[in-house]
């Protein structure tokens, strides 16, 4: 037989039934009332614990010869016969120079530009901000890019030949 606490209450008497049934429902309320008092409290401490835990920083250095410790994004070689060096991102930015096949320049920055629109979209332009002499910008497909400046100074030298 088994003699668990609803089986107690429903084998009294009727008028025993109804205070013990109460009962019962009052001690569930006080346990669901610890439970939620305690997860409550558990979770408070949690958080304050996460907060104040002081995480050391992990500070990386590159070593000096890396790519992410220069200025720059990189060095290019001038890959047309002749290009011209505008002011702004764009084909009608003024011409600020011309450079021509072979030269190497400083990439000082990489830019994308979208000129579509939501109706007609198009994939963006690449725009690379150099310096070579003249500083201006160039479409990305105009220079090869390198991570040193060994690197394109080997390649326009194959460039020109």
């Amino acid at each position: 037989m088994q003699k668990g606490v609803l089986f107690l209450i429903m084998n009294k008497p009727a008028r025993y039934r109804q205070k013990s049934v109460r009962a019962f429902l009052v001690r569930v309320q006080h346990t669901a009332r610890r439970i939620v008092t305690c997860a409550i409290a558990l979770y408070a401490i949690s958080l304050y614990s996460s907060c104040n835990r002081q995480n050391p920083e992990f500070v990386i250095i590159p070593p000096s010869d890396h790519p992410l410790s220069r200025p720059v994004v990189g060095y290019g070689v001038i890959v047309p016969l002749y290009t011209n060096l505008s002011g702004e991102p764009e084909e009608d930015g003024g011409a600020h120079g011309y450079l021509r096949r072979g030269s190497v320049v400083r990439v000082l920055e990489r830019r994308l530009i979208n000129r579509g629109t939501a109706d007609a979209p198009s994939l963006p332009d690449v725009w690379v901000f150099v310096d070579g002499g003249y500083q201006g910008w160039l479409r990305a497909e105009e220079v090869a890019v390198y991570d040193y400046e060994e690197q394109a100074d080997t390649a326009s030298k194959k460039m020109v030949q």
